[in-house]
């Protein structure tokens, strides 16, 4: 077995769920304020993303995090250009923890037109796609947003997210295809209803070895991504907590048969910069088992 065939057994077979630990530029400043790290405890973008760095370091290598509960982690492209104990991040988490690195590729998002936000242009993908994979990446992950249940809107978000999709798996790893519906939408159901029919039509479309997992928000009703989750060229169904807390995230994803967690705020909710490394694995090893339980569903 190569070593891809055995990540991606892993991906489609293993339990636990996939860590998001991608915060950009832009959402920087608010994970940190939620670790208890002000804005006026670091100066300029290089010092915040160092900050954030340490941060996600004592994350990832902490005891409780684990390739046992942990199926993958999330990371953004300044995170992968850095180390972790001597090791390129995405080398540390494969040999030393048994995580799929994934790699956060989308530049954020355009202007809302027609309901939603589809990616901003990646005129540069295809260099990051071949950097990723000297890194040892093993997949990657980009964003979308739909606001309202504008039909229009909603194809073009899933059309460009499969066409660029598809350009991954010729790269030779595995696309997170992430349409997220915004949970505060006052159309959320109808959106999923026109997503989920996007979702398949596209789907059907893929040859064989177009192999791709889903990011999708938590839906208004129960188990309604099956037919997704059963796909052939569906590796996994992962579910983003989208602003839910921890509690609510995973009482929903529990709901769903056969989605996992791929949690960003959720999973360091209540982390604090402040606590005692004893503290800090306590609490981040009962946030790990309840989200690997409500996972397992």
């Amino acid at each position: 077995m190569t070593l891809f065939e055995q990540q991606l057994n892993k991906a489609r077979n293993s339990t636990g769920f996939i860590a998001a630990l991608d915060q950009s530029g832009g959402s920087t400043p608010k994970a940190l304020g939620l670790y208890g790290i002000s804005e006026n405890q670091y100066s300029g973008e290089e010092e915040m993303f160092a900050t954030v760095h340490t941060m996600r370091t004592r994350i990832m290598t902490n005891p409780a995090f684990t390739g046992d509960q942990i199926l993958g982690a999330i990371l953004f492209e300044n995170t992968m250009d850095r180390t972790v104990e001597g090791m390129p991040t995405s080398q540390y988490l494969w040999e030393r923890k048994q995580v799929l690195p994934f790699l956060k590729i989308d530049k954020g998002l355009a202007d809302e037109k027609d309901g939603v936000q589809v990616m901003k242009s990646m005129p540069e993908l295809d260099v990051l796609l071949e950097k990723a994979n000297q890194n040892g990446i093993f997949g990657t992950k980009m964003r979308s947003v739909i606001k309202f249940a504008n039909e229009a809107g909603i194809n073009s978000i899933v059309e460009q997210q499969f066409e660029i999709g598809k350009r991954i798996c010729a790269s030779g790893l595995v696309p997170i295809i992430e349409p997220e519906v915004d949970i505060n939408s006052a159309e959320k159901e109808q959106s999923e209803h026109f997503l989920r029919s996007q979702l398949i039509k596209h789907l059907d479309l893929l040859s064989k070895d177009q192999q791709i997992i889903l990011k999708l928000t938590l839906p208004e009703t129960n188990n309604f991504y099956q037919q997704c989750i059963a796909h052939p060229n569906v590796v996994r169904v992962v579910a983003l907590s989208g602003g839910y807390d921890r509690e609510m995230a995973n009482q929903k994803l529990s709901e769903n048969n056969g989605m996992i967690a791929s949690f960003s705020r959720a999973l360091t909710e209540g982390l604090n910069a402040h606590q005692t490394e004893a503290e800090f694995t306590a609490l981040l090893g009962s946030t790990i088992n309840e989200i690997v339980a409500a996972s397992a569903t």
